[in-house]
């Protein structure tokens, strides 16, 4: 688990408090697709249980696994960044229970408080460097000659 997808680790408690008070707790079965890329993003969840995995279409072949993502981690970020629409997909390996928030509610919540809209920005934007990183070195992993020569 990294540091900068976590939530006890990305927020301050008094941020992670305001957050969850917007929270709904929700559950997904094994093998439930969370989203799809190039689709409206809307909302974002926070695990508490489970695993999802995020991927990335790759024309002509399977969809590319490019991270697992465990408790406490946030799953999707385009909801914060316009035109808000997913750049990878995710999907349930196993039970997963999450809370759920609504992106025009926290989006709102960040606008009316400079402050805590620029810790959810600092958090995501951190989250969004993770991932780009994750994606590149999986992406050379799957398809360059000699792999991205270091380990995720």
């Amino acid at each position: 688990m990294t540091s900068t997808t976590n939530l006890a680790t990305g927020l301050t408690a008094g941020h992670r408090e305001r957050l969850m008070r917007v929270a709904r707790e929700v559950s997904f079965d094994t093998g439930t697709r969370l989203f799809e890329e190039g689709r409206h993003a809307d909302r974002f969840w926070i695990l508490r249980t489970g695993t999802v995995v995020l991927d990335l279409h790759v024309p002509g072949r399977r969809a590319a696994v490019i991270e697992s993502l465990g408790h406490g981690e946030l799953v999707g970020w385009s909801w914060h960044f316009p035109p808000y629409v997913w750049h990878l997909g995710a999907e349930a390996v196993s039970p997963v229970r999450a809370h759920e928030f609504d992106a025009d509610t926290v989006r709102a919540l960040c606008a009316r408080d400079p402050e805590f809209g620029r810790a959810i920005a600092d958090w995501v934007g951190r989250v969004v460097a993770h991932r780009l990183h994750a994606s590149r070195v999986r992406l050379l992993d799957l398809y360059a000659p000699y792999g991205s020569g270091s380990a995720l």
